[in-house]
């Protein structure tokens, strides 16, 4: 039988100061979680879910966020799934799985966290978290709705909405319904089917197929933390990111997308004059 210490009956709070303390760090009191169930509008009847939910693996209390984050990751899928099947009847399988995803991935739930003031709650010790989550609200002042993989987003913000998620559905006697109420304007604005935008590498080489367009990504990541697009052996995009090859890529994609479309309708402008002049 595994003994009950005086640690264990601590709350999550007086361990993560007591931690800090023998570590000699400075013990600023930590924002109270009260203030997340006004912004949640739900009261946890489990007060130590919402604990969990806001603690990050980082502070090493032996307990963390994660599998609330695993719970919730599920529900919020299928919450969605729920939603969509019902909002679109004649939408496809293929089709409601690109606006399910749409709206369950990292940057859209990032940016749910930063919305809502979420972040401000999280109990972590990642140096550089600040810093990210300020560049990251930043860069998505240029994208009102979603990236589309342009931006570096901040994993531990989606994973803290999801544990929410989680600690909410456990604390409701998983209730879905709840969840949803709880939820639904938290993650506003919900991604529709008429403002779901291609992806811009698909969207590239879609252009391109259509075209007969030849298209070449020169991968110069190692070099110059970018990548080079031609289209038929023209260079028609850049894009660069220190941080993440793969946004690399894709702003290289969506710079590249930009020209080609300028290019084309210049040069169908151009075909159209000359067949003008001709008549």
């Amino acid at each position: 039988m595994t003994a009950i210490t005086i640690e264990t009956l601590k709350e999550p709070q007086q361990i993560i100061q007591q931690q800090s303390e023998s570590a000699g760090e400075s013990t600023q009191p930590l924002p109270s979680l009260d203030e997340v169930e006004q912004i949640l509008g739900y009261e946890f009847k489990n007060k130590r879910l919402l604990e969990e939910a806001f603690t990050h693996a980082s502070l090493g209390l032996g307990f963390s966020n994660e599998r609330l984050e695993y719970v919730g990751d599920s529900v919020l899928n299928l919450l969605f799934t729920k939603q969509q099947f019902f909002e679109y009847p004649d939408l496809p399988p293929g089709a409601l799985t690109r606006l399910r995803a749409a709206n369950v991935d990292t940057e859209k739930l990032a940016r749910a966290a930063v919305k809502h003031g979420l972040h401000r709650y999280l109990r972590h010790k990642k140096p550089l978290l600040k810093e990210q989550i300020r560049q990251f609200s930043e860069e998505i002042q240029r994208y009102p709705l979603h990236s589309n993989g342009l931006v570096d987003v901040p994993k531990a913000l989606a994973d803290l909405v999801e544990s929410t998620i989680g600690a909410v559905f456990i604390d409701t006697n998983c209730s879905i319904d709840v969840v949803w109420k709880v939820f639904k304007d938290l993650l506003e604005p919900i991604i529709r089917r008429e403002t779901l935008k291609i992806h811009p590498v698909t969207q590239l080489y879609e252009v391109c197929q259509k075209r007969n367009l030849k298209v070449k990504f020169v991968d110069l990541w190692k070099e110059s933390t970018g990548f080079d697009v031609f289209v038929d052996d023209q260079l028609v995009g850049r894009g660069k990111c220190s941080l993440k090859k793969e946004i690399a890529h894709n702003r290289a994609a969506k710079d590249a997308l930009d020209n080609i479309l300028r290019i084309l309708d210049e040069k169908d402008t151009n075909i159209s004059i000359v067949e003008e002049r001709n008549v």
